[in-house]
C-alpha cells in the first residue's frame, strides 16, 4: 500500500517486492515510489487513471507546492485497474479494487480478505479532506458510505494514522 518513506522500510523487505497498491496519488502517498522502482526495476504499480496523472505531474500530486517535487521515474512500471477488479498478491491472497474518489479522483479502497485500505477517502473520526484541488465533497460522501458498509466485521487500514489527524 502507497509508498512515502520507503527509507524506513526497505531494510525489512526481505523478498522480492512485485507491486504497490496505490489509495490515491498525493504526494505523500508516491513520493518513495522512485526509490523503490530503482530497488525493484519490475515492481507493478496499481492505479486508475486518474492515478497515473498524478503520478505523472507534479501539480496533480500537489508536490509542486513542496520542497522536493515529485514525478514518477516508471510510467512502463504502472498496471491501470478497474474498478472492482482482482489482483493476485500470493498463495491465493487478493486484492480487490474498489473507486472511492472525492478526496481526490484518484482514490482506490483495497479489499483482501478481513482487511480494507482506506487511504484517504476514510479515516475513522476524521472527516474527508475535500479543500483540495479535484476533491469532490457529495462523491466523498458517497465513497465515504460505500466504505462503511465494506468495513463491516473487516480491520480498517487509513492513509494516515488516526492519532496524527
Amino acid at each position: 500500500m502507497d509508498c512515502g518513506d520507503t527509507e524506513r522500510i526497505l531494510p525489512h523487505l526481505q523478498a522480492q517486492l512485485r507491486g504497490v497498491l496505490l489509495t490515491h496519488a498525493h504526494f505523500d502517498h508516491i513520493y518513495g515510489l522512485n526509490r523503490l522502482i530503482s530497488v525493484y526495476p519490475g515492481l507493478q504499480v496499481y492505479t486508475n487513471g486518474a492515478g497515473v496523472d498524478g503520478l505523472l505531474d507534479d501539480k496533480e500530486n500537489l508536490s509542486r507546492y513542496h520542497e522536493t517535487p515529485f514525478v514518477f521515474n516508471g510510467p512502463e512500471n504502472v498496471r491501470l485497474v478497474e474498478d472492482g477488479e482482482t489482483i493476485p498478491l500470493f498463495d491465493g491472497v487478493v486484492a480487490q479494487a474498489v473507486f472511492t474518489p472525492g478526496h481526490c479522483p484518484s482514490c482506490i479502497t483495497w479489499l483482501m480478505d478481513d482487511a480494507v485500505f482506506t487511504g484517504d477517502s476514510f479515516i475513522p473520526g476524521t472527516k474527508t479532506v475535500t479543500i483540495l484541488p479535484h476533491a469532490d465533497k457529495a462523491l466523498a460522501a458517497v465513497s465515504e458510505a460505500h466504505i462503511r458498509d465494506l468495513i463491516v466485521r473487516r480491520k480498517v487500514y487509513p492513509g494516515h494514522p488516526v492519532s496524527a489527524i
